[in-house]
This record gives structure tokens, sequence and C-alpha cells, in this order.
């Protein structure tokens, strides 16, 4: 059975340990997840012993609003999401805060590599407005303890641009982590920064604050008012304990220890190859302690590196499978 400590320990796990602490995560948590074990028996599957990654049933995100996701009593934190979409909160129990800040910063560390910044900059107001944010707490671990300076902005954007100004001028090299429609609103503003001192992590999502946008659509309009600046993506929720991050609109890189597979949409038992377009389900082995291998919202394809896209949100009218079983 798996320990715990094995999993905190090791963040960059090999191909063939993936797989073996993955059958292991499944056992475990088929043991001590009473809604994830309910989950095999809706599936018919709660006597199957799989042997690769592909057998392993996959939990509808949807359960994280009504259920208590977790294989342990207690937690330390609870994430909730931001419920924009008008259909309820999800809640996250994370049983160890520096598991999840450790996996955070194993994440960033290899996506930033050798690189480094000045000043964190943080434009997320509609996480500002709750309690309860993975991303602000993040967010605000890196500020803190990473890079070791930096602000949150929440909607005071002149001052946003102040701040940007003076520290590009200076040569300060700064990471603006933004909510997708704060960035569109911060191109409404005037500015002589310059662009080329910073990064941006775009965490996706308009929250209720307009029409979403194809991320190929929202780096053409960010490029074209922010000359000369680096844009990057934040895959992340509040169901998951890690984040995949991507570079000038490329396919998403997981961590080791995160893995997507590419589910055909009207079979919850059936994935597709490299290029065909599905329901995204993430093994997240990070979520050790609530449910490692989670079926997404989201529709997204792979590509032969593993690395993937995001494309939109699922039309339920196609998951069959799953809206019978739910």
């Amino acid at each position: 059975m798996i320990n715990p400590n094995d999993i905190r320990s090791n963040l960059r796990f090999t191909n063939l340990k993936f797989t073996q602490y993955a059958l292991e995560i499944y056992q475990f948590q088929k043991a001590h997840n009473r809604v994830y074990a309910k989950w095999m028996d809706l599936l018919g599957r709660s006597d199957e012993s799989p042997k690769n990654i592909e057998d392993i049933p996959f939990l509808p995100i949807s359960l994280f609003k009504n259920h208590r996701i977790s294989c342990f009593e207690q937690e330390e934190l609870v994430f909730s999401s931001s419920s924009t979409s008008g259909i309820g909160q999800s809640f996250h129990p994370i049983y160890r805060e520096q598991d999840y800040i450790d996996t955070c910063i194993e994440g960033f560390r290899r996506k930033f590599k050798g690189q480094h910044f000045d000043y964190l900059a943080a434009l997320l107001p509609s996480y500002l407005d709750r309690s309860g944010s993975g991303l602000l707490h993040m967010v605000n671990h890196f500020m803190h303890h990473e890079i070791g300076s930096g602000a949150f902005y929440n909607r005071d954007f002149l001052k946003l641009v102040e701040d940007l100004e003076r520290l590009s001028q200076l040569g300060k090299r700064v990471l603006l982590f933004g909510v997708t429609f704060g960035l569109l609103e911060l191109t409404k503003f005037p500015n002589n920064i310059r662009w080329e001192q910073i990064d941006i992590i775009e965490t996706g999502g308009m929250k209720g604050h307009g029409k979403e946008q194809v991320r190929s659509e929202l780096y053409e309009h960010l490029r074209a008012a922010f000359k000369g600046v680096r844009l990057h993506s934040e895959y992340g929720m509040t169901e998951l304990s890690s984040q995949a991050y991507s570079s000038e609109n490329h396919g998403f890189e997981c961590p080791p220890w995160m893995q997507v597979l590419i589910q055909d949409p009207s079979d919850p038992q059936g994935f597709l190859p490299a290029g065909k377009t599905g329901r995204i389900c993430v093994i997240d082995l990070m979520n050790y302690h609530s449910c490692a291998f989670i079926a997404t919202d989201d529709l997204g394809r792979i590509d032969t590196l593993g690395n993937f896209e995001v494309l939109g949100r699922l039309d339920y009218a196609d998951i069959r499978g799953c809206n019978q079983l739910l």
C-alpha cells in the first residue's frame, strides 16, 4: 500500500515510477476514498486490478461540488472554486499545506529553471474578492518566498502601470501573474512600460467578465498591446495540487508527477490517441490525499510528446456514459 511519505519525498518521477505510483495510489484511494470507491461500484469495476494507467477509472470533477473527496478525516486546508459558472463551488481538502507548497514550487522552478525575477506583480482581482483560492495561496508564497518582492493589485490598474513603468525602466525583471480579464483590461491603459523586461503568466478564464477567448486570440491581443512581452499560461484548478505551464501558445507541459489522457466523450472507459479531441483527464500524483484521477470538464488534445492544449469546455450532451451513471 502507498506510503504518503514516498510521494512527498519524490517529486521527480521517471516514467516507470509514475506508472508504479499511479497504480499504488489507485489501490490506496479505492480503499480509503469512499466517493471514489462508490464510483468504482457504479462503473462495475470495484474488483479490477489495473495493470496500466489507461485502465484506471477517472472521477468526474463535478463530484467535488457536492461530496467530500478525501482519503483522510482531517486536513490542514480546504481550497474552493470561484463558482463563476453559477453551478456551485468545488471544495478540495488539502491534507498537508506543505505538500501543496512544495509541489507548486517544484513546478515553478522547473518552468523557469535558471531564470531570476526581481518582482512579482499579481493581477488577480476576482480571486482577491473571496477566500479559499489555491491560486492565491500559491502566488502569495511565490511572491514572499521564491521571488522575495511583489504586490497584489486587485483592480488598481493605475498603480500597477506606475510600478511596472518604474521597475522596467530600472532594468528589473518582473513576473506578472494575471487573470485573463484583468490582463485585457490592462491593455486599455496607456503606458511607458518596457515590456521586454516583463514575463506574463495568464491563468485563464474571464470569470464572468465577458466572452471566453481562444488562447491564440488572447495572445495576439496581448502581443499587440505589450510589445516585446514574454507570454506564458498556467493550467491549474481547485481540484488539482499541480500545475502545467506553456509558453508562447505552445502546448501545456506537465511536470513528471502529472499526466494528461484524452477520454472519448461518449465512452468514459475509452481514450484517444495524440491529435484527437476529447475530454481532458488528469493524473496528478500529488493528489494522493484526495483523488489523483480526475475527468475534467475541459475539451482538449495531446501531441506526440504528451503536451496538451485546451480547446474549450465540454458539451454535456455528448457525455452519454457519464451522464447515465451520475
